[in-house]
């Protein structure tokens, strides 16, 4: 995408300035009624909170036209933060999807007028098997805020169009409750980066969230050996294993030290061959944890690089301070870190 900048003499015709006009005042307008709807929430939305999380069902949520195309997004971020969802045409389920909802089950139903008609079969369903119903609307006193269990009441905004008709501040105050109810609910249950992996596993989010664990060298590709054995014999490890590396232990088999291409080039001299490795190594090397996301621990060896020195490779160590594995920078690359 090219983005044209203005220079300061260039003339911009009248109509531009009443068209950038007009896209300010629709996101200032939607601006004030979300603040107003965060003066606006109460007891009610704690209590939509406890019924969800007390569940043992889905969030089913539905709604017509443009709240249906909300509740698919809100139906999303439910599912993808802990809490099982999704969404439910309400035309459809009087055809036959109403069978997709059951005890257990939550309904989430939006609309703002609170009035439209295809809603109708699927309120009547939940009060006949008694599902629990949860309604969000602008209007007090419509029949789904009246149905319903619990009414998450809207402010009455007025809609960024210029005519008053079209959904905008209404579906934008809709949109940011269903995120405001699902981030909730991730902090009620404790919902960690680790549990959001597990609902993430391609893309942009699922690889910053890789753990170091899941890419690292282990078991006979680990170069690891006791920090008393010859340094040429440490420099046979590090040819054969092929890291560049070796991480020295001690008689408990916890991590006291690290070898690296560079420490046998600045320490060699004629006595070398005489030597433990342990009297070249570097002693407490930084390291990280199998748990550490890949993307800190490229940043652990980005810090460590200095003009003399560029750290390729980290040892990761167990709670115990044993190795359980090493780190490349060659894994994160393939890993599609850059």
């Amino acid at each position: 995408m090219t983005i044209v900048k203005l220079s300061e003499s260039a003339q911009v015709p009248a109509a531009t300035h009443k068209y950038l006009a007009t896209a300010i005042r629709v996101l200032e307008t939607e601006a004030r009624a979300l603040s107003e709807l965060s003066r606006f929430l109460d007891d009610r939305f704690l209590q939509a909170v406890e019924m969800v999380a007390a569940a043992e069902g889905r969030v089913i949520v539905t709604g017509m036209g443009k709240s249906g195309h909300i509740g698919k997004k809100i139906a999303a971020t439910f599912a993808s933060t802990g809490t099982p969802a999704f969404f439910v045409h309400p035309a459809e389920a009087s055809h036959g999807d109403m069978g997709m909802i059951v005890r257990g089950d939550i309904v989430l139903a939006l609309s703002n007028s609170g009035e439209a008609k295809e809603l109708n079969d699927l309120i009547e369903y939940t009060r006949r098997f008694a599902i629990p119903l949860i309604g969000i609307t602008s209007r007090p006193q419509s029949t789904l805020a009246q149905r319903a269990d619990i009414a998450l009441l809207l402010p009455d905004c007025p809609e960024a169009c210029p005519n008053g008709l079209a959904p905008t501040t209404s579906t934008t105050l809709t949109l940011a409750l269903g995120d405001a109810l699902a981030i909730t609910l991730l902090e009620k249950k404790g919902f960690t980066a680790k549990d959001f992996k597990v609902y993430h596993p391609g893309g942009k989010l699922g690889q910053q969230l890789m753990k170091v664990s899941e890419i690292m060298h282990t078991g006979e590709q680990l170069p690891v050996a006791s920090e008393n054995i010859p340094v040429m014999e440490a420099i046979a490890i590090i040819n054969a294993k092929g890291f560049g590396c070796i991480g020295l232990v001690n008689d408990r088999g916890a991590l006291t030290g690290i070898i690296t291409d560079g420490d046998i080039r600045r320490k060699l001299s004629a006595d070398i061959v005489t030597k433990a490795a342990q009297d070249i190594m570097t002693r407490n090397p930084k390291t990280v944890s199998p748990d550490t996301l890949v993307a800190e621990a490229m940043a652990v060896m980005n810090d460590l690089k200095n003009a003399f020195r560029k750290i390729t490779c980290l040892l990761v160590v167990d709670a115990s301070g044993k190795p359980a594995g090493l780190l490349h920078i060659h894994d994160c690359l393939r890993a599609g870190f850059a």
